[in-house]
Formats: structure tokens, sequence, C-alpha cells
């Protein structure tokens, strides 16, 4: 098989994967592929241009054409563990992306990224300190999340493989703890004040009222997550965000009303005039 036909076939593939996506779209944000993919497409960036690149420059990097769904799949991926940024013909890694290719911060920015992402994080918190049920049993609370039945398998492995890339299974393969940080350069996160108990939050708030004060540690992640006023913020980095969002307060908040509900955001483009 020649190179073209060889990319034709890629593409194809892609294609008819994303359209079946598409008609089984799950209600919680996931990637399709690992935190270990997501790092490679970060020091792609790194290699080419440090902290941005062109599009089409790292396309080439990974072996790929711009329009190949490999490539868009692998951008995407980046994109949901929040390691860069992708406007206007040009990829640019984040904080947590300048981070992960940092050998010496690139362990506590391996968990920030984990926690990234909305399904690895609502399922880090229900599981928070028990045994993780098989995985059928993981599958099944998959699909109670929002993952579409169909892919809760996909869902499942690559949620498997992205928390042993993040380090959540050093100290036992059938739970959720989360990583040591000891030694690597680089203060935890703000997540990992969930590990925290309320004392411990009210100190690190430093907050000197006499409320204990100080948001949820989430929140104040999730804040932090805010570009700059009169700066730009694509639309779709917005859906991103209020995603999370949504994800944070059904762990962190109670539902008074007991539905199984979930909020999803919809880009709705404005119509030319």
């Amino acid at each position: 098989m020649t190179t073209g036909e060889a990319l034709k076939t890629e593409v194809q593939a892609d294609t008819k994967s994303q359209d079946k996506a598409k008609r089984e779209r799950s209600a919680i944000l996931f990637p399709y592929q690992d935190l270990g993919d997501a790092i490679k497409v970060a020091k792609g960036v790194h290699t080419l241009g440090g902290t941005r690149c062109q599009t089409d420059q790292l396309a080439a990097q990974l072996g790929h054409t711009v329009t190949s769904g490999s490539f868009q799949q692998r951008l995407n991926t980046a994109r949901i563990f929040g390691l860069l940024t992708n406007s206007k013909g040009m990829i640019t890694l984040t904080a947590p992306g300048t981070k992960i290719v940092d050998p010496t911060q690139q362990k506590a920015a391996k968990v920030e990224a984990f926690l990234n992402v909305p399904l690895y994080l609502k399922v880090y918190e229900h599981f928070k300190g028990t045994t993780l049920p098989p995985a059928s049993g993981l599958e099944a609370t998959f699909v109670e999340f929002g993952v579409s039945p169909k892919q809760k398998e996909t869902a499942r492995r690559v949620f498997q493989r992205s928390a042993e890339e993040a380090g959540f299974f050093e100290i036992a393969k059938d739970r959720l703890t989360y990583p040591s940080l000891k030694g690597s350069g680089e203060l935890a996160p703000a997540v990992q004040n969930v590990e925290d108990n309320a004392q411990a939050d009210g100190k690190k708030s430093g907050n000197g009222g006499g409320d204990g004060g100080g948001q949820h540690p989430l929140i104040e992640g999730l804040l932090k997550e805010l570009p700059e006023p009169k700066t730009e913020w694509p639309m779709e980095e917005r859906k991103n965000w209020l995603e999370m969002a949504s994800t944070i307060f059904n762990v962190i908040y109670k539902n008074s009303d007991d539905s199984r509900g979930s909020l999803r955001v919809v880009v709705e483009k404005a119509s030319a005039k």
C-alpha cells in the first residue's frame, strides 16, 4: 500500500469513527486516547516551538496531515486533558502543558491533567477511599455518569491507562490513590486539597476570619482556569469550562430534587445575515 493510499484509508476510517461517535454522543466529556498520547502531543509542540507552533507543523511532526481524523483526535485528547489550546492555526501549550514536558514538574502536571477530565474527576471523587469495581461495574458507573453505553468499554480502557500514567495506581491497582508528589520539584495542584481534611483546608486558605473561610479547592481550581479579562477566549474552550464546572458542581453539591439529569452545553453559531 502506498503512503497516499494509507493516508486515505486512515482518513476514511477516522471519519466513520467520528460519525459513529456523534450518533452515540455521551453527556460527559472524556478523551478517546489516554494521557500518554496527550503528553506526546505536548512534547511535539515543545520540540517545534517551545510553547507554541503552527498546526501544520505539529501534524507533520506527529506523522499526520492537518485534515487527518487521527490528528484531530490527538489534538482533542490533549485539549481535554488541558494541555493545549488550538486557535487560528496555532497550537499553544497551557500552563499544565508547559509543566508536563518539564521532567522536574511532570509528575504533578500529570495529576492535574488527569483530574482536568470531567469524567475522571467524577470517578475519582465517587470511589475515593474505596475499592474500584471490576470492569463491568466500572463501565456501568460510567454509563450512570453520562457515558454512552456503546462507548463505555473504550472509556474504561482509556481511563485505566490514564490513571496508570498519572500515578493513581502506584499503591494499589484496584483503587485510585492520589499520588505522592514529594520530591517532584512541584507543588501539588489545587485539587490535591480534596485529600485534606477541613482543618488543613482552613489553614491553607489564609483567611483570618472566624468562619474557617476559603472556597472549596475544586472551585478554586476552576476559577484559576478562567483567562484574564479582555483576552481572547474561544467559544469551544468556554464550553469545556462550563462542562467542567457542571461536573464539579455535581461532585460538591447535593441535588435537592434527586434527579439524575446532567447539564449539557451546546454552542449555537449565529447565522450569517
